[in-house]
C-alpha cells in the first residue's frame, strides 16, 4: 500500500485534566473518590503533576516526534463555585496552549471530559435542564480567553461510555434506586440532595441525561463557533466494534444501536466526530461475553483486539457521514511489545480507511502517560511514557518512540497557529 496519510495529518497524544494534572479538588470526581463506597480503587491525589510540568510534558511529547496534543480544560478549576470564574485558571490553560504552539503542536481541546464541579453535580448534574446552558456559558468564558489558540475543539468527552458500563453490568441505576447503592447514597447525604438527583456525567445513562448530554453539546458548539466559527468543533464518541456470538445477536443489534449510532446520527451537523476504541465488546445469549479461551487480554482482563478500531472508524463514516478524527486508541499493559504491536495493526487500520477514500484526519494515541485511570486507579498502564510517581521522572517507552518517529515520516512542516 503507498502511504496514504495526508501531510496534515494529526499525529499526537492524548490526556485528560483529572487523570494527570493532581488535586482536582473541586471537581464532583475528586468527592466521589473520597466517598464511603466509593467505586474508585484509589484517589487521584497528585497524579502525575501535569499541572506544574506540562512546558516539560509538551517538550518531551513534540520532542518524540508528534505534531498533536489533545488535553482537556477543567471545568472546575475554571469555575470552582457557580458564577465565579478564575482569571488565574484561565490564565494556566492559556500557558498551556502556548507551551503547544511553541513547541509546533496542533492543541486539540476537550472542554468537558467526564468531570464536572462539584456545584454542578449538588444542582442535578447530567439530568439537569440547567446543564446544557450553563456548559454553553463555561465554554463561552474559556472561548473568550483561549479561543484563538485552539486547534480542534472538543465539547464533550465519550457521553455514550455510561451506555456501554450498563451492559457489563456497570452502573445504569433508575433514579428511584440510586439511595440503594452505596457511594450514591453516600454522595446524596454529604450534597444534601435526594439520591434520585445524583448524575454525574460518567455514569449517567439515563433517557434524561441523553437529551442533557445532547442539548449541552449543540449549546457548547454554538459558543465555541460564536467567538471561532471557523474553528472545527465535534465531540468523542466510546465507540468499541459491536460483535455477536452464536445467540447473541438480538443483543448486540440493541447495544450497537444504543451505543453507537444514536450518537452517530447526533453527530451528522458537526464539522468531525472522534472516535475512541479499544477493542471489540461481543455479545452471547445472555449478555457481554468473555474475552475468548486462550486469547491475550489488557490489564482489564477485556481481549487485544486492535482491528476494532478500522471497524469502528468505518462505522462512523457510514453512520455520521462526517470527517473522523481517531481522539482515543490505546492499550493497558505492563508489556511494551504489546502495546507497539497493538498500535502497528491499528494504524495500519487507519491507512486501509483512509485508502478507500475515508476522510480520516489524524490519530491520536492514548496515552501520552501512565497516569489515573478513573475506576481502576494507577493500575492501568496506557502511556506510550512512563511516569515514576515516587519521583514524576518520565522515560519515554519503545512504543512512543515509534509511533512519534511513524508521525514525524509521515508529517511536513507546517503552521499550527490558527487563523
Amino acid at each position: 500500500m503507498t502511504n496514504p496519510f495526508p501531510q496534515d495529518f494529526l499525529w499526537g497524544v492524548a490526556t485528560a485534566a483529572h487523570q494527570v494534572e493532581g488535586n482536582n479538588v473541586n471537581s464532583d470526581t475528586w468527592f466521589l473518590e473520597h466517598l464511603p463506597g466509593t467505586i474508585f480503587a484509589e484517589p487521584s491525589g497528585d497524579a502525575v503533576d501535569h499541572y506544574h510540568r506540562y512546558r516539560e510534558d509538551i517538550a518531551l511529547i513534540a520532542g518524540l516526534g508528534f505534531t498533536t496534543y489533545r488535553f482537556s480544560l477543567e471545568w472546575a478549576r475554571i469555575e470552582p463555585e457557580e458564577g465565579r470564574f478564575s482569571a488565574a485558571a484561565l490564565d494556566h490553560y492559556r500557558r498551556v496552549l502556548e507551551a503547544c504552539h511553541e513547541h509546533g503542536l496542533t492543541p486539540v481541546v476537550t472542554f468537558h471530559h467526564f468531570t464536572s464541579p462539584l456545584w454542578l453535580l449538588r444542582a442535578g448534574g447530567w439530568e439537569s435542564d440547567r446543564t446544557a446552558e450553563l456548559f454553553a456559558r463555561y465554554c463561552d468564558r474559556a472561548m473568550a480567553h483561549l479561543g484563538d489558540l485552539i486547534g480542534v475543539a472538543c465539547t464533550l468527552n465519550e457521553p455514550n461510555l455510561p451506555w456501554l458500563l450498563e451492559s457489563f453490568g456497570i452502573g445504569g441505576e433508575a433514579p428511584e434506586n440510586r439511595g440503594k447503592v452505596p457511594v450514591w447514597a453516600a454522595a446524596a447525604e454529604r450534597l444534601g440532595v435526594d439520591a434520585a438527583t445524583v448524575a454525574p456525567f460518567q455514569f449517567c445513562s439515563t433517557g434524561a441525561g441523553f437529551a442533557v448530554k445532547l442539548a449541552a453539546h449543540r449549546a457548547g458548539t454554538a459558543a465555541i463557533k460564536a467567538h471561532r466559527p471557523d474553528l472545527q468543533v465535534g465531540w468523542t464518541l466510546a465507540n468499541s466494534d459491536i460483535q455477536s456470538a452464536p445467540g447473541g445477536e438480538e443483543i448486540a443489534d440493541r447495544v450497537r444501536r444504543e451505543v453507537n449510532e444514536r450518537f452517530l446520527e447526533a453527530s451528522r451537523g458537526d464539522d468531525f466526530v472522534g472516535i475512541q476504541t479499544y477493542g471489540r465488546t461481543v455479545y452471547g445469549p445472555d449478555g457481554h461475553a468473555p474475552a475468548p479461551e486462550g486469547a491475550a487480554t489488557n490489564q482489564m482482563g477485556e481481549e487485544i483486539y486492535p482491528q476494532g478500531l478500522e471497524a469502528t472508524v468505518r462505522e462512523a463514516w457510514r453512520v455520521a457521514g462526517v470527517p473522523v478524527i481517531v481522539t482515543e486508541n490505546g492499550l493497558a499493559t505492563e508489556d511494551d511489545t504489546q502495546r507497539l504491536a497493538y498500535l502497528k495493526t491499528a494504524v495500519d487500520g487507519v491507512a486501509s480507511c483512509l485508502a478507500d477514500g475515508i476522510d480520516v484526519r489524524g490519530y491520536i494515541a492514548w496515552t501520552a502517560f501512565d497516569n489515573f485511570e478513573w475506576i481502576f486507579g494507577y493500575r492501568p498502564k496506557f502511556g506510550l511514557i512512563a511516569v515514576d510517581r515516587s519521583t514524576q521522572e518520565r522515560t519515554p517507552k519503545d512504543s512512543g518512540r515509534w509511533l512519534g518517529t511513524f508521525a514525524r515520516e509521515h508529517t511536513a512542516a507546517r503552521v499550527t497557529q490558527p487563523a
